[in-house]
């Protein structure tokens, strides 16, 4: 089998007591270069100039036939110019003896500029794989995905519990990709590059594009990655998809695990209301039932996660008594709670009795293309 980029290692990096070798990678830093999105740097030395039979062959003139050379010591990436004609730079300032650089650091080879990026989720192990070639084609095509865009948004009804009228969508993130078609994949690869706030910010703006086109102005429901929450531009790239979106409802939706800072969360839901943006916690109940934060930091909306709901036909007069708890503390507090992952017409009348106001699942309605909810409209 082929692959369209070399693999190379570092000395295995221990964390956890577990070996990993990191995989260097130098991601084009302009799309209108004429080189791969993406090159694993592999073999060791790495040679990089315009002669064919550098590791790494470049046709701009600039470039000389031999120019710059990268190796490993001491599981450092080191950078090394060989006389080249134009230079070779890192972060602007050009190398005159070697360097080791880093993740995120520039480098240009004349005029051809590159990142480095790493990837340290590698499998274990003191040999090159297929699985560490079958990463870095993933990471090939989430380049591509993000370059040109390829993500297709699905949406899946949100439903009125008293009536079964539609309430609103989730957006729901899928990829024409090989390898990347599911959000769990785009985001593995998302991660292996420092780049899930990017993917997260491009998926709400194509979801939000996409549900313009819809036959009614529904409420869209828009993903955040935990990490988004640590960033001081989230409020900024809500409000630019808010302005983008006109008039059309959008609800922010807040994994319940990255729900640690009550003080830090009223603020930010301060900061969306300004904006007209409602807050709603996910997955509630998947992991810690975060009650103190709940209180002191209320959303608009409680989404129940799927494990509480599956089944509650068939589940203990205790446990449904438990479920039912939490509802009436949610309605006490003004919030709208949301069953989620409802499957069958049991389920879903004993959610209603429960007093869940909305739900979503596969017996409403899986994830459809705009195309779909049309021909349902």
């Amino acid at each position: 089998m082929a692959y369209p980029a070399s693999i190379a290692t570092t000395t295995p990096r221990r964390s956890n007591n577990v070996d990993r070798p990191v995989v260097w990678i130098l991601a084009s830093a302009n799309p209108s270069q004429q080189t791969s999105p993406l090159t694993v740097i592999h073999p060791i030395p790495f040679s990089i100039g315009r002669k064919s039979g550098n590791s790494l062959q470049l046709s701009s003139r600039a470039v000389s036939s031999q120019h710059a050379e990268l190796d490993i010591h001491d599981g450092q990436l080191i950078l090394k110019d060989l006389q080249s004609t134009n230079g070779t730079y890192v972060n602007g300032q050009r190398v005159t003896s070697p360097v080791v650089v880093r993740v995120d650091d520039l480098v240009q080879i004349a005029d051809v500029a590159f990142r480095v990026r790493c990837d340290d989720h590698a499998t274990a192990t003191n040999t090159i794989s297929e699985d560490i070639c079958d990463q870095a084609l993933a990471l090939v095509q989430f380049d591509r995905m993000m370059e040109t865009r390829m993500v297709t948004p699905f949406f899946q009804p949100i439903i009125d519990v008293s009536d079964s009228s539609v309430r609103g969508f989730e957006v729901l993130a899928r990829s024409r990709m090989f390898g990347l078609e599911t959000s769990a994949a785009m985001f593995s690869a998302a991660s292996r590059l420092n780049m899930e706030v990017e993917l997260s910010q491009m998926l709400r703006w194509e979801g939000i594009r996409e549900a313009l086109s819809l036959p009614d102005m529904n409420r869209m429901y828009l993903n955040t990655h935990p990490l988004e929450l640590d960033r001081d531009d989230l409020v900024r790239n809500v409000a630019a998809t808010r302005e983008y979106a006109g008039d059309m409802p959008i609800t922010l939706e807040i994994h319940e695990a990255a729900i640690t800072n009550p003080a830090a969360m009223r603020e930010l839901r301060k900061a969306m209301r300004d904006i007209q943006v409602d807050i709603a916690y996910d997955d509630f109940g998947a992991g810690q039932n975060r009650l103190t934060e709940l209180i002191e930091s209320p959303p608009d909306v409680l989404k129940f996660d799927m494990s509480l709901i599956r089944n509650i036909d068939k589940a203990t007069p205790e446990r449904q008594r438990m479920v039912a708890s939490l509802v009436r503390i949610v309605l006490d507090l003004g919030v709208t709670p949301l069953a989620e992952g409802i499957e069958t017409a049991e389920e879903a009348e004993v959610c209603s009795e429960i007093g869940f106001q909305l739900a979503q699942g596969y017996f409403y309605g899986r994830p459809m293309i705009p195309k779909a909810i049309y021909c349902n409209a």
